[in-house]
């Protein structure tokens, strides 16, 4: 714990995002330069709570030890708190950019006062890190002769190559885009996450032998069997791709693109050129409407800001959350509450409206008489439970339309695209996803694993790396009959990073 009486001493104070007004100006991230001491105040918070459920199953997915470095930060011992930092989370630098932190909402303090700022803490640590040159990889001591072949370089699969590789085994990651990273790299945009600090972490697992293979698509231009039969296993962590659909007329218009067609070519065009090719979707000068209110809606709300956008609508199809837990979500649940995220922020300072409308369902998509969108029509919807359940039904005479030269679709995904299952012959569950079964992730072909989105669904990158991380060391147990690798809900033992 930090100072026994923080908790009653100190309010909660989080880092601050640049000036919205600033950031809509460029695509660097959107945060301030953490303050140590203000921190350590902060670390002060963390309160002698006797069960941590910042570490519970509602709180970190990768069993991260948060009271203890929140305590090291609290007395100054920074290089420490690194250490116990990465002995569970592999990417802090990504966790501490993206996870929307299951452990504030499931923090003892939260019960009566706002959480300890358990992400700005983390983000913090691994920042300095880098700054003083203290993070780095060491190449194991020797090798077990027995190859691993990782299908997707997002941070499932970055994560369990790590993993193997301090175990011993060659590990070669296979990526289908021209960039490693995943959704880390083209998933997630620049503002958020910048990809100098992917790059800058994959150089260094490069560095101890872990080969990266970009441009390389298993399953298609790469023979599945092939790459099976050269190696001794095959994880897949391939991410849940396969997005779901806007089944309307008018889907087919020119303008209506999904959601990380738009990201990914912004990021691609961003990092070629610094988007002077022009090779991407650009919402300058145009009526934008993003149907999708999560993160990656948020995402490219953002985007089409940064753009230049003439105007900017998001169109959830859920009601709009309560300001407060309700009733039927207690501590330390995660709290579904109404939140304001940095694209909402940046959209209220340039229009001066929240661009949200909750409770809506599009019905079609209009034509501007050239075969491209020109609006769509909408209506409002309510939500009440019926037989344990909530039900929707359509407001009468609630119908709207919205102008839109361009629509982004960002409802989600359903799934891992299934050419990589077909090709290896792998089953399939009742979802879509590759079946098996988490802590043990092995597929019913033998030797092959699965784990991260294409397992578990669309899920956070704190869950890719625990899935990650655990199908890591059943895959080392699959080569060597036993692992000393530390994986979430196990001993971290002598083994850990």
């Amino acid at each position: 714990m930090g100072k026994p009486t923080g908790f009653m001493e100190y309010p909660r104070k989080s880092v601050p995002y640049r000036n919205a007004d600033e950031r809509l100006g460029d695509f660097d991230e959107i945060y301030t330069p953490a303050s140590a001491e203000d921190l350590k105040i902060q670390g002060a918070r963390c309160m002698d709570c006797g069960v941590p459920f910042c570490q519970s199953d509602h709180g970190c997915p990768i069993d991260n030890l948060i009271p203890e470095w929140n305590d090291l930060v609290y007395q100054g011992r920074w290089r420490e708190a690194l250490d116990r930092l990465h002995r569970t989370n592999n990417f802090p630098e990504f966790t501490g950019r993206t996870c929307p932190a299951p452990c504030e909402g499931a923090c003892v303090l939260g019960i009566t006062d706002p959480a300890v700022t358990i992400k700005n803490i983390e983000n913090a640590i691994i920042d300095r890190g880098f700054a003083e040159g203290w993070v780095r990889h060491e190449a194991p001591t020797y090798r077990t002769g027995k190859k691993v072949a990782i299908v997707g370089s997002g941070p499932a699969g970055l994560a369990a190559a790590d993993q193997l590789n301090r175990a011993g085994h060659e590990v070669t990651v296979y990526e289908r885009a021209d960039r490693i990273g995943g959704l880390l790299m083209y998933g997630i945009p620049n503002m958020k996450l910048d990809k100098a600090l992917v790059d800058r972490r994959v150089n260094l697992m490069r560095e101890v032998g872990i080969e990266f293979v970009v441009n390389a698509d298993v399953g298609r231009t790469l023979d599945a069997a092939e790459l099976r039969a050269g190696v001794d296993a095959v994880l897949l962590a391939t991410g849940a791709t396969r997005p779901r659909e806007l089944t309307v007329p008018g889907r087919e218009l020119g303008g209506v693109h999904l959601a990380m067609e738009y990201l990914t070519a912004n990021t691609r065009s961003l990092l070629d050129s610094k988007l002077a090719d022009k090779r991407y979707i650009d919402a300058k000068d145009k009526n934008v409407v993003v149907i999708g209110g999560g993160d990656t809606g948020a995402d490219c709300i953002g985007t089409a800001l940064r753009h230049g956008c003439r105007s900017i609508a998001n169109l959830e199809l859920l009601a709009q959350p309560p300001a407060e837990r309700a009733a039927d979500n207690p501590w330390p649940t995660w709290p579904k509450i109404y939140r304001t995220d940095y694209a909402h922020q940046e959209a209220i300072a340039k229009f001066s409206a929240d661009p949200r409308a909750f409770g809506i369902v599009t019905k079609r998509l209009i034509e501007d008489g050239r075969g491209g969108v020109s609006g769509l029509d909408a209506v409002r919807v309510e939500w009440k439970p019926s037989r344990g359940k909530l039900e929707m039904s359509e407001v009468a005479g609630s119908q709207q339309r919205w102008e839109a030269d361009l629509v982004l679709l960002a409802m989600g995904f359903v799934g891992p695209e299934s050419y990589v299952a077909e090709a290896l012959g792998i089953t399939l569950d009742a979802r879509s996803n590759y079946a098996a079964e988490h802590g043990v992730f092995a597929t019913d072909v033998d030797g092959v694993f699965a784990a991260g989105d294409c397992r578990r669904g669309q899920s956070l990158v704190v869950w890719a790396i625990n899935e990650g991380r655990g199908a890591a060391r059943c895959i080392d147990t699959f080569l060597s009959g036993s692992s000393r690798l530390p994986a979430p809900g196990v001993s971290l033992g002598a083994a850990a990073p």
